[in-house]
């Protein structure tokens, strides 16, 4: 006996229903489906226009800026965030080098401020207070460490690998500093894996290949900070002085150049080669020589940022060296002098002959 399909939807409604959840189900997943093909493509615009607005105008605002202190802040805050769209578009590895770069020098500058409660312990006959510090000191280099060693390896992912091959075709000055921001962080984290005395996995050769990589880079344009920055790891490396090369004659060339420039990166890679020689008559000249600079030539308006992390660094090593031999730090507009320097004769009025 046949049936109609409506005499059989009437006399079935438990598979009506069951029809009818089939088609809403079905709905269902089209529309989800559909939200979230939408909801990736604009994941994706957003990303994209997060990253090209960071790198046209975020990173050039900041670099104009000579807040270390918010600079600072604004990497660690937001790198997380800018990182994440690297999971629905390209990996944003430029940006992430300057992120990572300036997150890196955050926890470098604890571990300084970690280092002078150390030795003002140290000053101060306290054992305990100098180890428990000391201890912080090497956490905050290991985490300055790991982050700079992301910016290296997110320089390697966007420019390839540095030191071999061609160099790479910049298609601006930006891009440029990004790279050359790159080589420093690679650098730095050599740096704090030492100062850690740890092992997060930085090559040792990453110095040499540094080295290498700043002959892409052109000098004059960017401070002498490339020769500076070839002339320190020549400095700090047995046997890396090409033969009839001087690093400390580069060096003074380089900062005689950053001078000039308003931009005084150099005189930091100098006094990080007379630390790391232990001519403290030398670093002292450097960090003197970078004080008057600051009475004499004022910031470069682009680059106040790199300017003032360069006064920074210089500050921080003067430092060091009041809270050793005195347990407190460079008084307050003092930089470039020292407890030690011969004080100038007063000159006095006899006042016998007015009595």
């Amino acid at each position: 006996m046949s049936h109609s399909p409506s005499s059989y939807l009437t006399t079935s409604p438990v598979r009506w229903s069951r029809l009818k959840g089939a088609v809403v189900a079905l709905a269902a997943a089209s529309v989800l489906s559909g939200c979230g093909a939408v909801n990736n493509m604009i994941y994706k615009t957003t990303g994209d226009v997060m990253q090209g607005f960071s790198r046209d105008h975020t990173v050039p605002y900041l670099m104009a800026s000579n807040d270390l202190a918010m600079g600072c802040s604004m990497s660690e805050a937001t790198a997380p965030l800018l990182m994440s769209f690297g999971r629905v578009t390209t990996e944003p590895d430029q940006l992430a080098v300057m992120l990572y770069l300036s997150a890196g020098g955050c926890a470098e500058e604890q571990a300084r401020e970690f280092e002078l409660d150390a030795l003002a312990a140290m000053k101060a006959m306290n054992a305990n207070a100098a180890e428990d510090a000391m201890i912080r000191q090497k956490r905050a280099y290991v985490l300055a460490s790991e982050r700079y060693f992301k910016g290296w390896q997110h320089h390697e992912a966007h420019y390839g690998e540095a030191g071999i091959g061609e160099c790479p075709d910049f298609s601006n000055d930006m891009d440029e500093f990004m790279y050359m921001a790159g080589l420093l962080s690679g650098l730095q984290a050599l740096n704090a894996q030492i100062q850690s005395t740890s092992s997060i996995g930085v090559p040792a050769n990453i110095g040499s290949v540094v080295a290498r990589a700043t002959g892409c880079l052109e000098n004059d344009k960017w401070w002498g900070a490339p020769m500076a920055l070839r002339a320190t790891v020549w400095a700090m490396i047995p046997g890396a002085e090409p033969e009839g090369e001087d690093a400390f004659e580069r060096l003074n060339m380089a900062d005689e150049q950053g001078e000039a420039a308003g931009v005084r990166l150099p005189h930091v890679f100098h006094a990080i080669a007379a630390s790391n020689k232990g001519d403290q008559a030398l670093l002292k000249d450097v960090i003197r020589e970078h004080a008057e600079s600051l009475e004499q030539t004022p910031a470069n308006p682009d680059w106040r940022f790199v300017d003032a992390m360069a006064t920074n660094m210089i500050v921080a090593l003067s430092d060091r060296l009041w809270v050793e031999h005195t347990g407190h730090r460079t008084p307050l507009g003092q930089l470039g002098t020292f407890w030690d320097d011969p004080r100038e004769e007063v000159e006095t009025m006899n006042l016998d002959d007015l009595l």
